[in-house]
């Protein structure tokens, strides 16, 4: 490592598509320099770093990491190379796109691991992640989608591109519900053959000589058909595997019912010369085996077309057509012939088809389906509307602003599909093990078969038939397959209809775990919609001060910035003309006036620092203060000219949400840049026990680390552009859904609402996902760990008698029922009142 001092260097990185490879990407860097900070910007693929790394060590590191910066991104910082950083910007773009495939033949978990692992083979593929939930792949990179299609077909799978999601998910409905029917009348013919032949068996059980050979020939024959028909795509798709060298579920379904056929065939050809204790039967077991999987599968596909309802409810908020005005003339069009500025007509009743800005009418919008606001919202001109709420009962036109995907609810279906496809890192060892397993199940029935031919009792060929075909057809790694993606699918549509956001899995599974919350004050705990209440002017004209303050804060996003804005406003005045501005991050602005007088506005710290006396306001300030009053104070040519009072009342569920976050165990922290008296009044009015004051932006992620090594997992709440470093800083970031897009992008987890209310929400959703993964894996695991010994027949010593392989069919269709059914039981989760949580 270098000895020099910490260096600010900045990279591309191409395959930075979240805050979870920013962490990642930190991880790997503080490894070597605890003391690196690391700032990432996903959506330009942008990564700051300040240590003392050279260029060499850096590229190193984070190539080793998994995360290879741009070439064109080590480049000279100079204005002269911003072409070059411009073509940098855009070469990562297409590095980083985002396809959908739908996949089609994948029946377990190790269908999913094969098919992940041929994609990621694929050259131009950064990373790929296949769900056996929605039968969907989700792949980042360059990658060609016909060379992705190829690579799926190469290994004997199906695969299409997804470009409409509405459609897709349209098709797969459909599809899935010809599937279920399809299986079920299957199960239905085939349990019309074996139930008969079972009970049967009790009082008619002939031996396979004479007529009774004829009988089970033609036994044999229906079981064959039923292998050939209901059956048929266990056989095709274990002969796709096999002739790929691969195994899955079918393979061990086609070998155990396969097994057990053949041997059935062979005895009625060959009973007179045959033993009589070889002369075991099983046609019915292969005829039942199939007919309960099938009717598994059926009750699987039912059971996993309800776990992703959010996402339907999203897409069928996406209207087809809009009502627009060109040229004079209102038309109706298709939605994707809508461009932006287009003039969109709106009656009332109907839903709006893109986002935009109101020209003319006025009307209320619900717009609960996106914010869960219960309230419609009055909207006049100028006012922004959002696709997919409702218009009430005035009619509107409108000026299309965003459209397509690009929309507010575009975004919002996208981010739940792709967290939905995500997976949290504790499926990993589900992943790991799916991808060994039928081969180990495989080679375990022949072990078994060995054991039981050369060490077992008479008659050896039976036992050894029957407990090699009961291992293959008991295991179940379409349990193991579906423990994670179906919980999380859930999961994240849950959260969507509470309106949390959430980005991926890891960010889930994270906020299940996290100890502490820090929060900002300013428009998280209060409503983020200051006003002056007070102002004091020290020998200078109230005209002149406004003036000033109106040229100072025009065209900052900062709520106290609107509401001193909105206060020279009402008192009319006119901005003068200012030079040499600038913003002081945690601090304010400060700029020149046209004859060369120092401007300062912002807090005493910013006045303070630059040798501003602010005796003449000490008495004004401590009274407003104590009426937890935020301050800000305005110096001209370096002596204080006027102090303002801006008041930002809490929001109406402040008070209970922080109850609720205490109730589930969090240590609720405020981090704010207010002062003293302020931030500890409002604490105390809250309920907070836990804050710290006057705080600069990099005090608030120096605080967060400093929480983390000790031990401490913390979320970080927060709205504005200065919240970013901190929000990317800590474990979990929530972003309030109204804040600047900086803020969301550095979040792992975005509120619609502003209430805290919905990260009390996303960490209860994240736990009882969690808990159901867990549930689920546990079962998975479990189940195979306990039956299949007992098919190898561990208890026969005990018993005296083998597993059936008919019940162990049943067995491995209940296994995938039973994960599907307990991870739908996260579709019952309710939000507690606000008055329980009080």
């Amino acid at each position: 490592m270098s000895d020099s001092c910490n260096v600010t260097t900045t990279r591309t990185i191409p395959g930075m598509s979240c805050q979870g490879c920013v962490k990642r990407m930190r991880e790997a860097l503080q490894g070597v320099d605890p003391n690196a900070e690391v700032i990432g910007t996903p959506s330009e693929h942008r990564l700051e770093v300040v240590s003392t790394l050279t260029d060499a060590e850096l590229d190193q590191r984070l190539t080793e990491a998994g995360y290879p910066p741009a070439e064109a991104a080590r480049q000279p910082e100079t204005a002269a190379s911003a072409d070059i950083e411009n073509v940098a910007s855009d070469h990562a773009q297409s590095q980083g796109k985002k396809q959908r495939l739908a996949i089609s033949g994948m029946t377990c978990a190790s269908c999913v691991n094969s098919v992940q692992k041929a994609l990621e083979r694929t050259e131009g593929v950064d990373t790929a992640s296949v769900n056996f939930g929605t039968h969907s792949a989700q792949v980042f990179g360059s990658a060609d989608t016909q060379a992705l299609i190829a690579a799926v077909e190469a290994i004997g799978y199906g695969a299409q591109p997804i470009v409409d999601m509405r459609e897709a998910e349209h098709s797969r409905a459909e599809q899935d519900a010809k599937t279920y029917r399809r299986r079920l009348r299957g199960s239905m013919i085939s349990l019309a053959l074996a139930l008969p032949l079972m009970l049967s068996m009790l009082f008619f059980h002939p031996h396979p000589v004479g007529l009774g050979r004829l009988y089970w020939l033609v036994i044999g024959l229906l079981t064959l058909g039923i292998m050939a028909f209901p059956g048929r795509h266990f056989f095709v798709n274990a002969w796709k595997s096999i002739k790929h060298h691969q195994a899955n579920m079918d393979t061990l379904v086609a070998m155990g019912t396969g097994t057990a056929w053949l041997y059935s065939m062979a005895v009625v050809l060959f009973a007179p010369w045959l033993p009589e204790v070889a002369q075991g039967i099983y046609f019915e077991a292969s005829a039942m085996v199939i007919g309960l999987i099938l009717l598994g599968n059926a009750m699987e596909l039912r059971a996993r077309g309800r776990t992703s309802d959010a996402l339907k409810r999203l897409l069928d908020l996406q209207s087809r057509t809009a009502r627009v005005i060109r040229d004079g003339h209102e038309q109706e069009i298709e939605i994707d012939a809508v461009r932006a500025g287009d003039q969109v007509r709106v009656r009332p009743g109907e839903r709006l088809p893109v986002d935009g800005e109101v020209t003319e009418g006025q009307s209320h919008i619900d717009e609960s389906m996106l914010t869960g606001e219960p309230l419609p919202v009055a909207k006049h001109s100028g006012d922004e509307v959002s696709a997919g709420t409702v218009n009430g009962r005035g009619g509107l036109v409108y000026r299309a602003t965003r459209v397509g995907a690009d929309t507010r609810l575009g975004q919002i279906t996208e981010q739940v599909a792709s967290a939905q496809n995500s997976r949290p890192p504790i499926g990993e060892l589900a992943d790991q093990v799916s991808s060994v397993f039928v081969p180990a199940v495989m080679i375990i029935a022949v072990l078994t078969a060995l054991v039981w031919f050369n060490l077992g009792p008479a008659p050896q060929v039976i036992h050894m038939l029957v407990t090699a075909t009961t291992v293959l057809i008991i295991a179940c790694p379409c349990a193991l397959g579906l423990a994670t993606p179906i919980s999380t699918m859930i999961g994240v549509g849950k959260a969507a209809e509470h309106g949390v956001l959430v980005r991926n899995g890891e960010a889930l599974q994270t906020a299940s775990k996290l100890t502490t919350l820090v929060v900002d004050k300013t428009g998280t705990l209060t409503q983020g919609k200051p006003s002056v209440t007070d102002a004091q002017l020290f020998g200078v004209e109230q005209s002149t001060v406004l003036a000033l303050v109106h040229a100072l804060e025009r065209g900052s996003e900062h709520p106290l910035a609107a509401a001193l804005m909105s206060y020279a406003d009402e008192h009319h005045a006119e901005p003068v003309e200012i030079h040499h501005f600038d913003s002081v991050t945690g601090g304010g602005v400060k700029a020149q006036t046209p004859d060369g007088k120092a401007l300062l506005l912002g807090n005493a710290r910013l006045l303070s620092d630059a040798g501003v006396d602010l005796k003449a306001g000490e008495e004004q300030a401590r009274a407003l203060e104590e009426q937890a009053r935020t301050l800000v104070y305005l110096a001209v040519d370096g002596k204080l000219a006027a102090l303002f009072g801006v008041s930002d009342p809490l929001r109406h569920d402040t008070v209970a949400a922080i109850k609720r976050l205490q109730k589930d165990g969090l240590t609720i922290v405020m981090l704010t840049g207010d002062n003293e008296h302020t931030a500890k009044a409002i604490a105390q009015e809250v309920g907070i026990d836990e804050y710290r004051a006057g705080l600069l932006p990099e005090d608030k992620h120096a605080e967060i680390e400093r929480r983390q090594q000790a031990g401490e997992i913390v979320g970080m709440v927060g709205d504005g552009i200065n919240d970013a470093p901190a929000l990317a800083r800590a474990n979990v970031g929530f972003a309030i859904g109204q804040g600047t897009d900086v803020a969301i992008e550095s979040a792992g987890i975005t509120l619609m609402r502003g209430s805290l209310h919905g990260v009390a929400s996303a960490i209860e959703i994240s736990r009882a996902t969690l808990r159901n993964i867990k549930q689920n894996l546990v079962g998975a695991f479990g189940y195979n760990l306990l039956c299949i010994p007992i098919a190898a027949g561990v208890l026969y010593p005990l018993t005296g008698t083998l597993l059936s392989p008919m019940i162990a069919g049943a067995a491995m269709s209940l296994s995938s029922i039973t994960v599907v059914s307990n991870a739908n039981r996260l579709r019952l989760w309710q939000s507690p009142s606000q008055e329980d949580a009080a």
